[in-house]
């Protein structure tokens, strides 16, 4: 059973009922799903055919090594002349991942990667939405082990959205906290 999941089971359960007072405990929140998306339209503007291939696929390769499944191109819905942007062009990666692989995942984000972020103060309470659920960003991929830094061709940013089952933001944040998750108290006025 991974580390996460045995703490929410013997810590955050009985801790979650008493506090928000569940009769059940199929009632207590959980998280359900975590998705890891990135874009890379940045980096691949004003490359030739080659160069944007090379930066996909070293993005896609190194997203499925963070999140150990294998990462989804995603594609523009529509074209933006704007953006100089066409239907069906590749535009970034995403994955979705549950059960052991995200308590895995969520286990070296929390105790490896938010650490070794630098600069890293703590995850605002403003990353909670309405729903408690939590949506915050890894500036630097290589914060993660199993990235070699030397290697890295290209440094990207992901975006990391924890999907829970709380109804409201002060749920979802209690849920977090007991489950680790660095978040800053704002200060009392």
């Amino acid at each position: 059973m991974p580390r996460l999941q045995e703490k929410y089971i013997k810590e955050v359960l009985p801790v979650m009922r008493e506090k928000f007072d569940y009769k059940n405990v199929m009632a207590v929140p959980k998280i359900t799903k975590v998705v890891l998306n990135t874009g890379f339209g940045g980096m691949i503007k004003e490359k030739t055919a080659d160069e944007r291939k090379k930066i996909q696929e070293a993005v896609l390769n190194d997203l499925t090594l963070i999140a150990g499944q294998r990462a989804i191109l995603t594609r523009a819905k529509k074209s933006i002349a704007g953006f100089k942007l066409r239907q069906g062009t590749p535009v970034g990666a995403i994955v979705v991942l549950r059960k052991k692989k995200m308590s895995d995942f969520l286990d070296r984000l929390i105790q490896i990667a938010l650490p070794r972020t630098r600069d890293f103060q703590g995850i605002e309470l403003k990353s909670i939405d309405k729903a408690g659920n939590l949506t915050t960003a890894v500036k630097e991929h290589i914060a993660f082990p199993e990235i070699l830094p030397e290697k890295a061709k290209f440094i990207f940013s992901f975006e990391v959205t924890v999907v829970t089952t709380t109804k409201n933001r002060e749920e979802g944040k209690e849920l977090l906290r007991l489950l680790g998750f660095p978040i800053k108290d704002t200060p009392k006025a």
